[in-house]
């Protein structure tokens, strides 16, 4: 069963999207695996004091991006086979990448002293 028990509610951004970028990181990190059962939507609302329909739509988007599957009354299942490993980790790092290449810019660095910093940064 995936488990819950790290996730932080932060204030910087809506508690769905927070939701679906736990499961996803999860995935990417190999620390989420394709088949695994995921929590109720009535259990997750009770685990982390949300609202359930926070939680259904978290996990309606997550459906509709075919992350996971659910059945009328039936467990709900992460669905990673190698392709939406793939697909969700390059989606992760391009998102985080954008962000920073953002920051940098309006920081007015150039790119070469940006990628030193990476550079330095990595090592």
């Amino acid at each position: 069963m995936v488990s819950f028990d790290d996730f932080v509610l932060r204030d910087d951004c809506p508690i769905y999207s927070q939701i679906i970028r736990y499961v996803k990181q999860g995935i990417a990190a190999g620390i989420i695996r394709n088949q695994e059962e995921i929590p109720s939507r009535r259990a997750l609302s009770a685990l982390l004091g949300v609202n359930p329909n926070t939680i259904q739509k978290a996990y309606h988007i997550l459906e509709e991006e075919g992350v996971i599957v659910s059945r009328s009354g039936a467990k709900s299942f992460v669905c990673a086979n190698g392709e939406t490993v793939s697909r969700i980790r390059m989606e992760l790092l391009t998102g985080d990448t954008e962000l920073w290449v953002n920051a940098m810019k309006r920081l007015g660095m150039t790119r070469e002293d940006a990628l030193k910093l990476a550079e330095d940064v990595w090592g």
